[in-house]
């Protein structure tokens, strides 16, 4: 782990070192299963104040953080800099934004000024961010409370969080296991009760992988809803920025502070309200459809049942509930040959000798980069014009659907010596890759998808329920998955830490 450490200490009973006369301490363990919602409402009634939180949220996360190499970078003195300014500014009287004072991460992929770019890549280990990215200004405009990065895997390349640079992440849940990705940090961040809200990014589900994986929520948004602003900076129509948080409420309320249009982004859109994001909403009468795997392949035979178990929450509520899967064919070829091998080649041809990086960068990433300059434009082109028939398929599919519902991954965590499931350790690197996620086929349809915890394998790691809308339907995804949390809570499940 490569956190940097701050000088000041944490109360020895992770307490507040600040709390006022009278004002019972809000202690870390306290802190860690607040929600952002719950903590932006007790400083605008004065209940508690963003010092009083930072200093919970820093003992927490100096707790909890050198066991799971969640965050890379954090810094005490600077997080209690910040809270102390949104006090300040409460007190003289100046508007409030929505999540004022509430703590936020952010992957380290993403661009947060004059902190490290890295890429979580040994190359570049040294490379400092010349600005906040638009979600980064977002967040703090709004309030909140910027914490520090969280891990990824090498340019975020696959479903781990692991790596030269950084080492790996440990699912909160089962040490030992991985924690998914490549927002692996995030997840586990917020499934730790380390923060509430934190950002990550998705390009064949690395929101939703890891958010399943550590049994919170991740919502992919639809293409343009939230602007596109990672490193390298590229205009792509199939990485998204999203919110992991452990209740659809705050992932509701941080898409909301991050949705809109930006000029830096020109595939960016015009925000618009999602009134159908809330428990309130009703589901009854929507069609759901039911798929058990997407045609993307196995999914393991626990996983299957749980979420199978978890899908009839949606008749409970009124909906009707029919198996069925768009006949899209199997997608992961031309995911691989149109999107995931090309998108690498490209965005990080920065060495001239790929190969002489064995030892600093992880060998499938090169096998990667090697694939991708061997690709043709007929090969790609073919793959391309998959994708566009398969959104062609899904559009008229869900005619008839309000939602599409299915596991999200076709495995539980599994142990940090594996790169992917069992089933699939001698399998080419493709489907090591992408052969049990159930996540890329909507970053190829550019539509939302949001996982949500279902339940727990026997031996208590968590399974996730994806559940995905129409195109720009977001506010469906949302309000469907604040449904099914209001008949299958999860709060109260928390990971011994």
């Amino acid at each position: 782990m490569t956190s940097t450490d701050s000088t000041t200490t944490a109360p020895a009973d992770g307490g507040t070192a600040h709390a006022s006369a009278g004002r019972p301490r809000l202690t870390a363990d306290e802190y860690a299963w607040l929600s952002a919602t719950q903590i932006a409402a007790r400083i605008a009634d004065g209940e508690l104040t963003a010092v009083e939180v930072a200093e919970a949220a820093c003992a927490r996360i100096e707790q909890i953080n050198p066991a799971l190499n969640a965050y890379v970078f954090f810094d005490r003195a600077q997080v209690l800099r910040d809270a102390a300014d949104l006090d300040a500014k409460q007190a003289s009287g100046a508007p409030l934004g929505p999540l004022h004072g509430v703590p936020f991460a952010i992957k380290s992929l993403t661009s947060v000024a004059g902190l490290p770019a890295t890429h979580a890549m040994k190359p570049f280990a040294h490379e400092i961010a010349e600005r906040d990215a638009v979600v980064v200004t977002r967040l703090k405009d709004a309030g909140g409370l910027f914490t520090g990065l969280t891990n990824a895997p090498e340019a975020g390349y696959y479903g781990g969080t692991d790596g030269h640079l950084y080492g790996p992440t440990h699912n909160p849940w089962k040490s030992g296991h991985t924690a998914g990705g490549s927002s692996g940090g995030s997840a586990a961040a917020v499934a730790a009760g380390m923060v509430p809200l934190a950002e990550g990014a998705d390009g064949a589900g690395s929101v939703r992988i890891p958010a399943a994986m550590c049994g919170v929520v991740g919502l992919k948004p639809s293409l343009g809803r939230i602007p596109h602003s990672l490193l390298p900076a590229s205009y792509e129509t199939w990485v998204f920025h999203g919110p992991l948080t452990r209740t659809v409420a705050d992932a509701a309320l941080m898409y909301d502070v991050m949705a809109g249009f930006d000029p830096s982004d020109p595939l960016s859109l015009p925000a618009e309200p999602t009134p159908r994001a809330d428990a309130a909403t009703s589901v009854a009468g929507w069609r759901v459809a039911y798929s058990p795997d997407l045609h993307v392949g196995y999914v393991d035979p626990e996983v299957a049942r749980i979420c199978r178990e978890a899908v009839a929450a949606f008749e409970e509520l009124g909906a009707t509930v029919t198996e069925a899967t768009p006949d899209w064919g199997q997608p992961e070829q031309a995911m691989w040959e149109g999107i995931w091998v090309p998108g690498f080649a490209s965005d990080y041809d920065v060495f001239p000798d790929w190969r002489a990086m064995s030892g600093q960068v992880d060998d499938r990433l090169i096998e990667i980069h090697e694939q991708g300059a061997a690709l043709t434009a007929v090969e790609i082109s073919r793959a391309q014009v998959f994708r566009s028939k398969m959104y062609a398929t899904f559009t008229e599919f869900m005619r008839e659907y309000d939602l599409l519902v299915s596991p999200t991954l076709a495995s539980a965590a599994f142990p940090l010596s594996q790169f992917a499931p069992s089933w699939l350790q001698d399998a080419p690197l493709r489907s090591q890759l992408l052969g049990w996620l159930l996540t890329y086929p909507y970053n190829m349809l550019t539509s939302p998808a949001i996982t949500v915890p279902a339940g727990f394998t026997q031996d208590g790691r968590p399974v996730g329920l994806q559940i995905a809308a129409r195109h720009r339907a977001d506010g469906d995804a949302l309000a469907a998955a604040a449904a099914f949390e209001s008949v299958r809570p999860w709060s109260a499940a928390r990971p011994a830490l």
